[in-house]
């Protein structure tokens, strides 16, 4: 009897999902949430938004995007065919079938995880929770998250995992302002505390992502998302070592590495850079390594590459230091321009950009710091609100060095080397230009 009672939830949530009738709650609107809850609203079903931030319930609700993926057109047209609403009230979870948690997940001083807003909306979810519901964690967290945390909360409830309610792993894969790998179009690994969770789930993407890849558990989900993002950091650290081997002897860098892309296998070009940026791969290699020590395991290479990686921030301002002192100027007092406040190319997100760390450093070397970036209005440093300024000519005159960060598509190269004094590249952006007063990491 009760086989039969698990079996009908389970087919009753099925057709819902199947027939677009499911009632899906999103919780965290920002970059993976956001997304999310317009893919799902574009396959049919209804969609609850729900943060705390005041201001993006009040930007959704008025077809208003903040997030650079999601057309403020396409989120108007959602809006009004009510298809998506968002809100601050998590009582709305009560009419919901299925639950998907999109917080964030940063690190704590001791860099540490913090899966502190991860609880929080779980409290919330177990208040609501009912029998039929199914629950998923997209955020980036540590192998076991899912089974040690989450689980053990939900069922307090009384209710049982796989038979009154499911719950799942999928780790999110955005890529901001990727204009090919979008949240329909990337894979989607998925796994579950049983296989009947697993399953569920499955049919909740299969609505609007072209590919579903179940896994055997939530924890193979969990550590998926990991290994893809410490396989980018640790081979990130590598190349910026090579950076630093071949500055030392006076090679070329970035002709080696385009030069050993020409091998057809066993080789994968990755480029060095200013330091890492963005939510996943400066952090989640964190998490693992974190785990790790848990389990009586020391990740040294890990941890190395990410020595190594967080260390370019530092060489880059002492790049900085070379071009000013070329002209017999310090740091202390020089005029310095940073291009580029995101943490990537074409992007407005700041979060962990090596871009703010540079300018810190600059800082409280003494340097008169202002930046451009097309994306960014203003950015905060140590508490201190510094906005934009105009690129043009007498900006780029005005200043003892331009630093180019971050190599978006919209600067006007053929200026910046014109204009400015002297130039430190960090993207190798100005590949095609020779000019003695471009300095290359």
């Amino acid at each position: 009897m009760a086989k039969r009672r698990h079996n009908t939830i389970f087919r009753q949530l099925r057709d819902k999902i199947r027939n677009r009738e499911a009632r899906l709650g999103v919780i965290g609107l920002g970059y993976v949430g956001l997304p999310l809850a317009v893919e799902m609203a574009k396959a049919g079903l209804v969609v609850y938004g729900i943060d705390v931030d005041t201001r993006k319930v009040r930007a959704i609700n008025r077809g208003v995007s903040y997030v650079q993926d999601v057309p403020s057109e396409l989120l108007t047209d959602l809006v009004k065919t009510r298809k998506l609403k968002a809100t601050t009230d998590y009582r709305i979870l009560r009419k919901c079938d299925v639950i998907d948690i999109c917080v964030p997940t940063p690190l704590r001083k001791t860099k540490d995880p913090d899966i502190s807003y991860i609880i929080a909306a779980v409290d919330h979810i177990q208040t609501h929770l009912h029998k039929g519901q199914l629950i998923i964690l997209e955020s980036t967290t540590y192998p076991g998250t899912t089974e040690e945390v989450i689980l053990p909360r939900l069922e307090q409830t009384g209710l049982k995992v796989g038979r009154d309610f499911f719950l799942a792993f999928s780790p999110e894969r955005v890529d901001p302002g990727n204009k090919q790998y979008t949240t329909s179009t990337i894979p989607k690994v998925v796994g579950g505390i049983t296989k009947q969770c697993t399953r569920i789930a499955c049919e909740l993407y299969k609505t609007c992502i072209v590919k579903v890849v179940p896994v055997s558990s939530s924890t193979v989900a969990e550590m998926v998302k990991l290994l893809e993002n410490t396989f980018r950091s640790v081979n990130i650290g590598l190349v910026n070592e090579m950076c630093l081997m071949c500055d030392r002897m006076n090679i070329d860098v970035w002709e080696v590495i385009e030069a050993a892309g020409t091998k057809p296998f066993g080789f994968l070009k990755h480029y060095p850079g200013p330091g890492l940026g963005g939510h996943c791969i400066p952090i989640d290699p964190f998490y693992l390594s974190w785990k790790a020590k848990m389990a009586g395991f020391e990740p040294r290479f890990i941890e190395l590459a990410g020595q190594i990686n967080s260390s370019m921030p530092d060489y880059v301002v002492s790049k900085i230091n070379d071009a000013l002192n070329e002209a017999r100027k310090s740091v202390k007092a020089s005029k310095v321009l940073i291009l580029g406040a995101a943490y990537k190319r074409d992007v407005s997100d700041t979060r962990e950009s090596p871009a703010l760390d540079i300018m810190r450093i600059l800082l409280e070397k003494g340097a008169r710091v202002s930046y451009a970036d097309p994306h960014v209005p203003s950015v905060q440093i140590d508490g201190k609100r510094i906005r934009r300024i105009a690129l043009n000519p007498r900006v780029l005159r005005s200043h003892d060095c331009a630093v180019i960060v971050t190599d978006h598509g919209a600067f006007d190269y053929d200026m910046i080397v014109k204009h400015s004094r002297r130039i430190v590249d960090t993207r190798n952006a100005l590949r095609k230009y020779r000019s003695s007063k471009i300095r290359r990491i």
